[in-house]
C-alpha cells in the first residue's frame, strides 16, 4: 500500500501546460507503482480558497465559489484528454477548515505558533529542522519578519501565516483564535494528514513548491504531530519557454486548448513530456 499526495491546482484560472507536465509525471509515477503491484491511495487537493481566488472573484464581482467551480470543471475535463488516471479522492480546502483549525490550535498550544495583529503565524525559529528539505540552512531568518501574502518571498525565511484574520470583503470562518480564513500552506498539511495519516509515503508537486511551500508543510505538520511527515518528496522540474520557466506571472504560458487549436493531439504533448526525466528542465 502506498499513500500518495499530489499538490493539485489552485482553481482560479486554466491550468497551463507547465503544470500539466507535473501532473503527467505524477500519473506515470502512480502507474509504475500500480504496475508493480502496489495499492495506491492517491489524494490530490484542489485549492479553492486563497489570495488569487479572492482577487479573481472581486475582479469579476462574483462569489468565490463561482470562480472555483468553473476552473475545477475545466481541470477535471482536461485530465481525460491527457489520459491521466483520476485520483482516489480530490479534496477541496474549504471542506477541511475544521481540520486546519485543529492543527493551528495544536501549534499554538505547543508554542510553535503565535497570534499576530492580523493573523496566526508559525514561528520558524521554533522548528529546529527548518530548511532540511531544500537544504537552505544559510538563508537569513529576519527575526520577527512575517509574510501574510501567499505570494511569498522565495529568498528569505520568515514566519508565515497559518490563519488570516477576517477582512470585510473576504470569506471567513469561526475559529477559537479569531474569525478568518486559512493561509495556503496549512491547507495541504490538513488535507494530507486527514486522508493519509500523520506520516505517509510520497508527496509530489512542482519544483517551485519546494521552498517554501513544502518546507512549511513539513515544519507545521511535524511540529503539530511530533512525527515524520513524509518519507519521499518528488518535485517535477519546469517547462521552459524561450529559456524561461512557463508561468502565469510572466504571461508566457499555453493552455491545453491552445495546443489543440494548433492542431496537436493532447496525447502528443503527453509523449513529449515522457522524453525528459521529471527532474530535468524541458
Amino acid at each position: 500500500k502506498v499513500g500518495l499526495y499530489t499538490c493539485g491546482p489552485t482553481v482560479y484560472d486554466f491550468v497551463h501546460i507547465g503544470n500539466w507536465r507535473t501532473f503527467i509525471f505524477e500519473d506515470v509515477l502512480k502507474r509504475v507503482l500500480q504496475f508493480n503491484g502496489y495499492d495506491v491511495n492517491h489524494i490530490m487537493n484542489l485549492t479553492d480558497i486563497d489570495d488569487k481566488i479572492i482577487k479573481k472573484a472581486k475582479d469579476e464581482g462574483v462569489d468565490f465559489k463561482v470562480v472555483t467551480k468553473k476552473y475545477e470543471d475545466a481541470f477535471l475535463s482536461d485530465l481525460d484528454k491527457l489520459n491521466i488516471r483520476k485520483a482516489s479522492k480530490y479534496t477541496r480546502a474549504t471542506d477541511y477548515i475544521r481540520k486546519m483549525i485543529d492543527l493551528i490550535s495544536a501549534l499554538l498550544e505547543k508554542g510553535a505558533a503565535y497570534k499576530g495583529d492580523d493573523g496566526v503565524y508559525f514561528a520558524v525559529d521554533k522548528f529546529e529542522g527548518y530548511g532540511k528539505l531544500s537544504g537552505l540552512e544559510k538563508r537569513e531568518l529576519k527575526k520577527g519578519a512575517r509574510v501574510n501574502d501567499d505570494q511569498y518571498d522565495k529568498e528569505n525565511w520568515s514566519d508565515f501565516a497559518l490563519w488570516k484574520f477576517k477582512k470585510e470583503d473576504e470569506p471567513s470562518w469561526d475559529a477559537p483564535f479569531g474569525e478568518g480564513r486559512p493561509g495556503w500552506h496549512i491547507e495541504c498539511s490538513a488535507m494530507s494528514i486527514a486522508e493519509l495519516g500523520d506520516s505517509f509515503d510520497i508527496h509530489t508537486g512542482g519544483v517551485d513548491l519546494l521552498f517554501p511551500h513544502h518546507e512549511n508543510e513539513i515544519a507545521q505538520s511535524e511540529a503539530a504531530t511530533g512525527k515524520k511527515f513524509v518519507n519521499v518528496w518528488m518535485e517535477g522540474e519546469h517547462l521552459l519557454v524561450n529559456g524561461e520557466k512557463m508561468s502565469k506571472s510572466l504571461n508566457n504560458f499555453y493552455k491545453l486548448s491552445d495546443i489543440s487549436e494548433k492542431g496537436f493531439d493532447p496525447i502528443a504533448l503527453r509523449y513529449l513530456f515522457l522524453t525528459a526525466h521529471y527532474r530535468s528542465k524541458l
